[in-house]
């Protein structure tokens, strides 16, 4: 009986299977013969393409939480190719529509065809490899005219002549850079960005006839202090060909944006955030899906070192200074001819910038609307002098002559050299001093700023020894700032035949004094006073203060204090011994000046509360040529900040230095306006051999 059903139950099971297996042949008979040719067609139609979504860029903040980079909601025009049409009269006809309404309500959008807007045609200045590209893009000739691309360009596009000559140009540019930009399924156009509202009302009124045109909400750049050190917070911009061949491995996009200068470029790997993906399904052209199958991560947030506050001050202190110059009205006048110049000032604890003026300067919203006023400027207000700008540092220097000569044993506390004005070691060649100094030792020298006492040590020593000391503080060297910066170098028979230049015995003796061939910038002579403050340490210096994620709620990274180099105190009162030379060169005030309560009146150091140590300079190119320079910290005895300065066919730079101390320690310091009706006699009268300047 068992037997029975255990038959039975498996002929039940049989039949279950055979029946399945016959459903399962009819279906398949249906799909490949009768529906057969239904499904060929939709897997011959079907297509799946991929969209990037753009991740919102990091903010930009200063020490204090300030936003000076932010992003906002901005609406783009952009073209979905998915929605567009493909036959070159339709092209035309979006893309004119879409540039017709912003041409009338004066909104730019973007087209990078390095040819004028108007006839005749001609290329732009200083596009030259854009150029070459655009002649091999569009196939003619290598010497091949603007106008002769144009017309390549209209029959190229099938432009024709219902079209105005300015109208058939601005098509001709767009389709250009959707050309470029390598428009296509899985990568949208961007025709404009930050449009304003009226003008999204009028686009969306038109985009039944605009295919493939949407209107999309998405991050825009703000730079809301645009003022403060727009050298170091940078721009971003388009990615440029060049660009995109050494970053496409790295996942960049030809419409991607990216940081083109300063905090934007350096910090671009925390910045830029991480991409979406949007999958699309297109069934005979049509989207039948659209999916977010991967979020875009917003960019990190980067903390800079300095305070927006105390950077314009420094800013204010380095203009104010310069128009003083500028405006007075003595005879006897000195620096009436400053122009340019910049300040630096560190954190001695840690190299940390704190403040980065630089003169002339500008604002980035400026630059960013309204460029050629910006790069046109008088006296090119978009080179930055604190890090770029490459100075002969004067008597500054001797604090690295004096480091040598007490470090390597060629004197002591205790040595001296007479100064009678004139140094006579050679017959042919005699270069002078300021003054008649007498016979002083080094901490003297320093505070009186003896030629002749640094000629001789800068003899004795010869070249590569000063120039390894150079170098040690930092000058003549990469800083390594993450913005980037000159190198500079120091007089040396070797640098000066790299220049194609000529050394001779006496040059010696004025590498000792900051003169001949050397340039240093003010950044490398504020980390040189750096480290004569932190006694030989020299830290590295950096403006980045931290990283953090969007929200800032998470800290991600802290830059450490990195020591580069230090210096040995070889004597055991190196450094001691340059900075009391240093603090007597503070004390010293060798000019009078007026009672009245003016712009000048209380620059003395000897008012602060605590000493201050300091070195000044006064380079020159020729007898007239002169510039005014100065380095130093405070306090002297226990520093906090160090800094440096020069003014380029200025004076009296030393003015400035008690009001960068106010401004670091006050938060609500004004700086004081220049009076630039007060005549300066009183301030220019009884100078009696202050000034440092040399053969």
């Amino acid at each position: 009986m068992q037997k029975f059903f255990e038959r039975m139950r498996a002929a039940f099971f049989f039949v279950i299977i055979l029946v399945m297996l016959a459903l399962c042949c009819i279906d398949l008979m249906k799909v490949q013969i009768v529906d057969g040719a239904e499904y060929l067609e939709k897997a011959r139609t079907t297509r799946m393409a991929s969209q990037v979504i753009t991740s919102p860029r990091g903010e930009i903040i200063d020490k204090s939480g300030n936003e000076i980079v932010s992003n906002k909601t901005g609406f783009n025009v952009v073209i979905e190719k998915a929605f567009f049409p493909s036959e070159d009269d339709d092209i035309n006809r979006v893309v004119w529509g879409i540039a017709r309404i912003l041409d009338r309500d004066g909104v730019e959008w973007i087209d990078n065809l390095p040819i004028t807007m108007e006839e005749p045609y001609e290329y732009l200045e200083a596009h030259d490899s854009s150029i070459v590209r655009l002649r091999t893009n569009i196939k003619v000739q290598p010497y091949a005219t603007a106008g002769d691309c144009i017309s390549a360009m209209y029959d190229m596009y099938g432009i024709n002549d219902e079209y105005s000559e300015r109208e058939k140009r601005i098509i001709a540019g767009i389709r250009y850079e959707m050309f470029m930009r390598s428009f296509s399924l899985s990568n949208r156009y961007t025709f404009a960005e930050d449009i304003p509202m009226d003008t999204v009302v009028k686009l969306k009124e038109a985009s039944f006839s605009l295919e493939g045109m949407d209107i999309v909400e998405e991050a825009v750049r703000v730079y809301n202090i645009g003022d403060a050190a727009p050298h170091l917070i940078g721009t971003v911009g388009a990615i440029s060909a060049e660009e995109y061949e050494s970053l496409k491995e790295d996942g960049y996009a030809l419409n991607d944006v990216i940081g083109k200068s300063g905090i934007e470029k350096a910090m671009e790997s925390e910045l830029r955030g991480t991409k979406g993906t949007r999958t699309l399904e297109l069934v005979n052209g049509v989207v039948t899906s659209d999916i977010v199958t991967e979020e875009a991560s917003p960019g990190h947030t980067v903390k800079l070192t300095f305070d927006v506050d105390y950077q314009r001050d420094v800013q204010e202190i380095l203009e104010n200074h310069i128009t003083w110059l500028n405006n007075q009205t003595s005879k006897e006048a000195k620096g009436m001819d400053a122009d340019a110049g910049a300040i630096v000032v560190l954190d001695v604890k840690n190299g940390a910038l704190l403040a980065a003026a630089t003169y002339p300067t500008y604002d980035l919203n400026d630059y960013i609307t309204d460029y050629a006023s910006v790069v046109n400027g008088e006296n090119s207000p978009l080179t930055n002098r604190a890090t770029h700008g490459l100075y002969r540092p004067g008597s500054t220097f001797k604090t690295v002559t004096a480091t040598a000569a007490l470090n390597e044993g060629y004197i002591d506390s205790s040595s001296t050299v007479t100064c009678n004005k004139v140094y006579t070691y050679w017959d042919d060649y005699k270069p002078e001093c300021t003054g008649w100094h007498g016979r002083i030792n080094v901490v003297t020298a320093l505070e009186k700023s003896c030629n002749i006492f640094f000629y001789e040590m800068g003899r004795l020593m010869g070249p590569e020894l000063i120039a390894r000391y150079a170098n040690m503080y930092g000058l003549g060297t990469d800083t390594y700032l993450e913005t980037g910066g000159s190198k500079g170098y120091i007089a040396t028979p070797d640098s000066l035949a790299e220049r194609g230049l000529e050394w001779s015995a006496g040059l010696v003796v004025q590498e000792a004094i900051g003169q001949s061939e050397t340039g240093v910038t003010p950044l490398q002579m504020a980390v040189q006073a750096c480290t004569i403050a932190n006694k030989g340490v020299r830290y590295q210096p950096h403006i980045v203060d931290s990283i953090y994620n969007y929200t800032q709620d998470k800290l991600l990274l802290k830059t450490p204090a990195e020591i580069v180099q230090t210096i040995p105190d070889n004597s055991g009162e190196t450094f001691s011994l340059v900075t009391q030379g240093m603090k007597q060169a503070a004390a010293f005030a060798p000019y009078s000046y007026p009672k009245e309560k003016d712009y000048y009146t209380e620059y003395l150091l000897t008012s602060l509360p605590e000493a201050a140590a300091i070195k000044t300079g006064t380079p020159q190119r020729t007898k007239e040529d002169t510039s005014s320079a100065f380095i130093g910290f405070y306090p002297a005895d226990d520093p906090a900040i160090a800094f440096s300065g020069f003014v380029e066919h200025g004076e009296y730079s030393k003015f400035m230095i008690k009001q960068i101390i106010e401004a670091y320690y006050d938060k609500d310091y004004v700086p004081p306006k220049p009076v630039v009706t007060a005549k300066p006699d009183e301030i220019l009268s009884g100078i009696s051999g202050a000034a440092d300047t040399a053969e």
